[in-house]
């Protein structure tokens, strides 16, 4: 019997031993996010909530239970942790993310407004900051948030959600060169996306409808001063009479490949880009066919796409192997978009 009870003690300290363990702010910490990845907010909010009297000035896990209460969708606790973190000193850009959702998730514009104001204030690089901050605009209609996208895609290049959301607002503008080249570096950033699959089909449409709808490309564009824009449409306008045959993935590879040709015999030292360096580099190595059936094929006609991919084997499983070597960013110094 003594021996059986010792048994027992000895469980129960190890026992205890676990759980005091499992009480190190840390060891919490970790145990709320592991919740949080499977969607249980609840049980993430009672171990943050008890981590955070433990460590009261934790950047992270105040972050994390005002996340929480935002995918709860209980937005007025959330509103009382995002104006704790607005206090500190040290809150971070992922902080004024987390307050701009909160506040555009009350429908309180205003104090989003000045939340983000405050934040770019604070952080004049962040790509993310100008990306959301324009989104905000863009909700009530204010078109001046492109002069947002246009700001982050300057001062944050390698940020991919501006370059997303100025591509739609030129492809619904009067605009022939903006939504194809951010459209084209967004996709390359973002290319597993759902957004990346929707900015192909908005791709292959702005060819259609925007840049080759009239036989003159340089048409209306007398009073275009943007001479890095002028230039994209001087090489692309000496390829115009391909568009004769048709706007398919075929005609567009042949199109883009003597673009390329042309921009590098005469603009490419005067305005460098990495979008055009890589799509020479993909000319030069074989793969830039390939490159255009991902690009435009997925979307004008999978079948024929899927076809493809198998009686083109070699250069498929080439541009595969080379794209997943590479992560594509665009560098600073490279903005020629002025307004």
């Amino acid at each position: 019997m003594k021996k059986y009870f010792l048994i027992f003690c000895s469980s129960l300290l190890i026992g205890l031993s676990i759980i005091a363990q499992t009480e190190d702010p840390k060891t919490l910490h970790e145990n709320a996010r592991t919740f949080m990845r499977q969607g249980d907010f609840n049980n993430a909010i009672i171990i943050l909530t008890r981590a955070l009297q433990m460590d009261k000035n934790n950047l992270e896990m105040q972050k994390d239970l005002a996340m929480s209460y935002y995918y709860k969708r209980d937005y007025e606790k959330a509103l009382d942790e995002v104006k704790i973190l607005m206090d500190r000193d040290d809150a971070d850009v992922v902080a004024f993310q987390i307050a701009g959702n909160v506040y555009k998730a009350l429908e309180e514009v205003k104090e989003c407004e000045k939340i983000y104001k405050r934040g770019l204030k604070k952080f004049p690089n962040s790509g993310a900051l100008y990306s959301e901050y324009g989104e905000l605009l863009w909700a009530k209609k204010d078109f001046s948030a492109i002069e947002q996208w246009e700001t982050g895609i300057k001062m944050d290049p390698s940020y991919s959600g501006n370059y997303y959301n100025a591509a739609r607002y030129y492809f619904f503008a009067k605009d022939k060169i903006w939504s194809l080249v951010y459209g084209e570096i967004f996709v390359n950033m973002e290319s597993l996306s759902d957004r990346g699959t929707a900015m192909k089909q908005l791709l292959l449409e702005a060819y259609k409808e925007k840049l080759f709808a009239d036989a003159n490309i340089m048409a209306g564009q007398e009073k275009n001063k943007n001479e890095f824009a002028r230039a994209f449409l001087d090489c692309m306008n000496k390829q115009s009479s391909l568009a004769n045959r048709g706007l398919t993935t075929e005609t567009l590879t042949m199109i883009r490949a003597r673009f390329i040709l042309e921009w590098f015999d005469k603009y490419a030292g005067r305005f460098p880009y990495k979008l055009f360096d890589y799509q020479r580099q993909l000319i030069q190595e074989g793969i830039f066919n390939a490159y255009n059936e991902w690009l435009f094929g997925t979307v004008e006609n999978l079948a024929a796409y899927d076809n493809w991919t198998k009686t083109h084997d070699e250069e498929y499983k080439n541009f595969v192997a080379f794209q997943k070597t590479r992560v594509f960013k665009m560098p600073s110094g490279q903005y020629y978009q002025d307004r």
